[in-house]
């Protein structure tokens, strides 16, 4: 995403960067609210999309949740983030255009080393295999979310919603039909992959995903930012808030499997 936007500025393609927010007390409870979101509703924003794919039919309740929790939280208290100045913030779209150009022979070398090497986990391989290794589908996720940013702007279903909530969304009707796109490739991916089966909601996992969505749209409000927002935008970007937003996430969530494992453990 970095590369390819430093590639974008080169060629005079116009988008729109979000803007750098300062680091506050808000940054680290609404972090901590999307881990906290996350481990309960059992797969972050990201997650969730894998999970409806693979017909667990319970996640469907977590757009639910989050867009209620945008809802909610709008009605309550969103304090109003405080931005950084342009200079202060923008470090990778102001890096000289050497960087860019550096990015892509690292680019055209990565692919050719792909498509020679003799044996090994290459990209190419891992793309060509039934289940993507984790490297190869991040890899198609980050050219994906970059293509469809300078296409289509903020465009993940996340940011609908939170738009939505707020009676704010531009093109809704072509941005839902994106986010409809991107969940009926999730359950075609599920199925192609074999790992697709049929799983039953239950009150238990529909009230988990509803609320672990609830907890991830207040925490993306307060950070702001939801996990899609951070890592394929804000720290890419170098945005500061956004690093630090993500390590407390990550945190949260390691505390937060220690404690589950614990209570097996004891009970």
């Amino acid at each position: 995403v970095s590369g390819g936007l430093l590639l974008a500025r080169e060629f005079g393609v116009p988008f729109v960067p979000p803007p750098a927010q300062a680091l506050t007390g808000w940054t680290l409870v609404g972090a901590a609210l999307l881990g906290l979101g996350a481990l309960v509703n059992g797969a972050c924003v990201f997650g969730t999309v894998a999970r409806l794919g693979s017909g667990e039919w319970a996640y469907a309740a977590t757009p639910m949740g989050f867009f209620l929790g945008c809802v909610s939280i709008n009605a309550i208290l969103v304090p109003s983030p405080v931005r950084l100045r342009p200079e202060w913030s923008n470090y990778l779209l102001t890096a000289p255009s050497w960087f860019a150009w550096l990015f892509a022979l690292f680019a055209v070398a990565r692919i050719v080393t792909s498509v020679r090497s003799p044996g090994g986990d290459t990209l190419v391989e891992a793309l060509g295999s039934r289940v993507w290794s984790p490297h190869a589908a991040t890899v198609v996720i980050g050219i994906s979310y970059l293509a469809m940013m300078l296409l289509a702007g903020a465009w993940a279903y996340s940011d609908v919603l939170a738009e939505l909530a707020r009676g704010m969304a531009d093109g809704v009707s072509i941005r839902m039909l994106l986010a409809v796109a991107l969940f009926f490739g999730a359950v075609l991916s599920g199925w192609l992959s074999g790992q697709w089966r049929h799983g039953t909601p239950t009150l238990i996992t529909v009230g988990r995903a509803f609320s672990g969505g609830m907890l991830m749209a207040w925490g993306s409000l307060l950070t702001p930012g939801s996990n899609d927002g951070i890592v394929l935008i804000g720290m890419p970007l170098l945005l500061p808030h956004a690093w630090i937003a993500f390590a407390t996430m990550c945190v949260v969530i390691a505390i937060g499997l220690r404690f589950v494992q614990w209570r097996k453990t004891v009970s």
